[in-house]
């Protein structure tokens, strides 16, 4: 396993419940939907025909699915699921930059064409990012069995710095990552929820500077082209 991918773990003497124990299909629906609008990207905005990249994508997600019905490990299924994601995000920023030199170029295309591209792009990565959030914090949706472990997390959600006013057992769920993606995306920076670990760190800067690219440099220059 990639350094960049190992959970730092706490002593075991810390008493702090960090556990999760999520359901895995909010994250498999979010990947399936960020494939499917990779379908509707323009064919200049891919690298070779559209299908190949979504194609194996969801032939391996639908291999996940089945493998946890079948009880492969949990450490494997994550590893595996982040892969495809990093992947994923891969082919958007791809996108992105195919998109961004198009502009720059002076390509030929109508505001409404931009604006479409755009939405597609700044989509898929808030998607995407969500589930990669999910799959990073605290050990993942589903910890191995008999690993209990205390994991330290990798994001700061408000109420675990005041935990008076949070409900007992409070744990995030796939709700709280996808607001935490959209807040960072549209912010171009953390609001609430803070980066705890290196890799948390470079995952949301990577996203908020995708979104300032998004908005800032596409959508800002389809407007004006329509105005």
């Amino acid at each position: 396993m990639p350094r960049w991918m190992r959970d730092r773990h706490l002593a075991e003497d810390v008493e702090a419940d960090l556990s999760r124990a999520d359901p895995l299909w909010p994250g498999q629906l979010a990947t399936l939907v960020a494939l499917a609008i990779y379908f509707a990207l323009p064919t200049q905005l891919t690298i070779g025909p559209q299908w190949p990249i979504p194609v194996t994508e969801l032939l391996v997600l639908l291999a996940l699915f089945v493998g946890t019905r079948r009880g492969v490990s949990g450490s494997r299924r994550r590893a595996a699921a982040i892969a495809l994601v990093c992947v994923a995000v891969a082919s958007n920023l791809v996108a992105l930059a195919l998109l961004s030199h198009y502009l720059v170029a002076g390509g030929n295309t109508s505001g409404s064409q931009l604006i479409g591209g755009g939405a597609l792009i700044w989509t898929t990565n808030w998607l995407l990012f969500a589930v990669l959030y999910w799959e990073l914090d605290r050990g993942g949706p589903l910890r191995p069995p008999g690993d209990h472990r205390p994991v330290a997390p990798d994001l700061l959600f408000p109420p675990m710095s005041d935990p008076d006013f949070a409900p007992r057992g409070w744990m995030p769920h796939f709700l709280d990552y996808l607001y935490v993606s959209l807040t960072n995306q549209t912010a171009f920076s953390p609001t609430d929820t803070m980066p705890m670990t290196p890799r948390a760190k470079i995952a949301m800067g990577l996203q908020g500077a995708a979104g300032l690219v998004t908005v800032g440099l596409i959508l800002a220059r389809a407007v004006n082209l329509l105005g």
